[in-house]
């Protein structure tokens, strides 16, 4: 009716009453109550008169003010009616008063909640990640922590970098707040005292994630073969690791080979010239649609290196500085959440595409039973004692190995976040 009311307004007067009337129901709640009763007031006093063909009594004589006052006379049932009409208006815009005031005082609520708070403090979120991590990646470009956040104002950036020991060293000088990357990285970043907090971890790590190449015409056939070789690889990340437990595994040490340190990007097209015998190398770089036109083949993966324990061996972690952990904890889980549930969608998509190649027979079936089990799961999960164990052995490794200047201790609280964290996913 009011909106009807409105219209004939815009219609009738223009638009200078319409602004009025615009200004008036962005006031006080007690104002916009007067402004609403009047106007439904007036608008069923009219109508009342418009339709009801009994309202009016008409005559032809009489004075010219006993006439006037006939014509506003109402019968008793019209009067019934109408304090009928005006009582159901009344109880109306009583209910639409207390309606708007339930939703803005949520509201008001909901603007001084803690995560509200720190998200006014913290005012801008810099995130880092490597190309090819799938949890960021579907995060970023499905804007699911911008969508998560932007009620409270809060600026979302990314910035890719091209390799986790880049990725932490950007939060211990405060470039990004949270990142994720390799786990072998932190224990190469721990030693040279960079500042930063290990805040989850993923659950899964894709058995062919990582794999060590060799050129297609290559003489190399198995891990021992690597002895002597030229082998590239990013010094301080998991590729590295990767290496030296490989190499363990055939018996060589990794005095036995020659270590080309290079970051991916660098080592790709000297590989294509021959100009390394091996190349150690993780997603997107190994067998995937991204990889699909590189040269090299596999002789090694995570899968035939650690069997079932490559997400123990080989973890990724969630990385945090550590004003983000102590004075922002509401919007630390919010981000753990929305990574999450940002893996969730990709196992949904992965789960679906193998499906899809089990229908045709393309793909073990087995295959697709795990990755059902896996797509029910966490995505990423709280760090616990078994994943730090299995970090600080590899951190031993590499002390004996004289890569790291000092035994670390992964298990530090000021480096890992080891708490009943609860997460609502």
């Amino acid at each position: 009716m009011i909106s009807r009311l409105i219209d004939l307004v815009r219609r009738c007067t223009g638009q200078n009453i319409l602004r009025w009337f615009r200004s008036a129901t962005r006031r006080s709640a007690t104002y916009r109550f007067a402004v609403r009763f009047c106007l439904g007031f007036v608008s069923i006093l009219v109508l009342t008169l418009i339709f009801d063909g009994h309202a009016v009594a008409t005559s032809e004589s009489g004075n010219q003010l006993s006439t006037l006052m006939n014509q506003f006379k109402l019968p008793k049932s019209s009067i019934i009616q109408l304090l009928e009409t005006v009582g159901l208006f009344m109880g109306g815009i009583i209910f639409c008063v207390v309606l708007d005031r339930w939703f803005s005082n949520r509201s008001d609520r909901s603007s001084n909640t803690p995560l509200a708070e720190q998200a006014r403090r913290l005012k801008q979120l810099k995130i880092g990640y490597p190309e090819g991590m799938t949890n960021l990646e579907v995060l970023r470009t499905q804007g699911l922590l911008e969508t998560r956040l932007r009620p409270y104002g809060l600026i979302v950036t990314w910035t890719s970098f091209l390799s986790a020991s880049s990725l932490i060293e950007a939060l211990s000088n405060g470039t990004i707040d949270f990142c994720g990357g390799g786990g072998t990285a932190s224990i190469f970043s721990q030693a040279a005292d960079h500042v930063f907090v290990r805040v989850a971890k993923e659950k899964y790590t894709a058995p062919k994630g990582q794999a060590i190449l060799v050129p297609e015409d290559s003489p190399i056939q198995t891990l021992a073969d690597l002895k002597g070789k030229k082998i590239a690889f990013d010094k301080g990340s998991s590729a590295h690791y990767v290496l030296v437990r490989s190499l363990a595994k055939v018996g060589l040490d990794f005095s036995d080979i020659e270590p080309v340190y290079l970051t991916q990007p660098e080592a790709l097209p000297r590989f294509c010239r021959g100009e390394i015998d091996a190349w150690v190398i993780w997603v997107p770089y190994t067998a995937t649609l991204a990889r699909s036109a590189y040269p090299g083949r596999s002789i090694a993966d995570l899968e035939s290196i650690f069997g079932d324990k490559g997400s123990v061996e080989v973890p990724t972690y969630y990385y945090a500085i550590p004003e983000l952990v102590r004075d922002y904890p509401d919007l630390l889980k919010v981000i753990l959440e929305e990574v999450n549930e940002a893996g969730a969608w990709a196992k949904r998509q992965e789960l679906e595409a193998v499906q899809r190649m089990a229908e045709h027979h393309e793909i073990d079936p087995s295959i697709v039973g795990t990755l059902q089990q896996r797509s029910a799961e966490r995505a990423i999960i709280p760090i616990d004692d078994q994943s730090l164990t299995a970090l600080q052995h590899q951190a031993n490794i590499f002390r004996d190995l004289n890569l790291i200047p000092e035994r670390v201790n992964v298990k530090d609280g000021t480096y890992s976040l080891q708490t009943k964290q609860n997460w609502t996913y």
